[in-house]
């Protein structure tokens, strides 16, 4: 059973930079897309953010983060990272890793983390 821990998250100003990290145990990403969602306010639906290829490294964006964040992955350590810049106040949510299948649709991802809150003031 593969356990997912984000981290990273936190309060920043508009325009400022987080990065975001999600350590996978008891399994590996190998085979699979690890994708970024985020929520807010809680109960709403989550909305896609990124995601990656873990073989290949090929990286995906929401429209509306392109430009700004950036998806990695470090195949040793069994970690993804989202790279947060230019941050602006409806980026705040918290934000959730999730391995799956590669689709930028909550619904194709079995594995969850249990979250981090990123909060931009303006």
């Amino acid at each position: 059973q593969v356990q997912l821990v984000e981290s990273g998250g936190g309060l920043v100003r508009a325009g400022g930079s987080l990065r975001l990290s999600c350590e996978a145990s008891g399994g590996t990403f190998s085979g699979y897309a690890v994708a970024w969602f985020r929520q807010a306010p809680p109960g709403k639906d989550r909305e896609y953010v990124s995601r990656i290829a873990w073989y290949s490294g090929n990286a995906y964006y929401a429209d509306s983060v392109k430009g700004r964040f950036a998806v990695s992955r470090d195949k040793d350590k069994n970690m993804a990272f989202l790279e947060m810049n230019d941050l602006k106040p409806e980026d705040s949510a918290v934000y959730y890793c999730a391995v799956g299948n590669g689709s930028p649709y909550a619904r194709n991802y079995d594995y969850w983390g249990l979250g981090t809150q990123v909060t931009v003031s303006s």
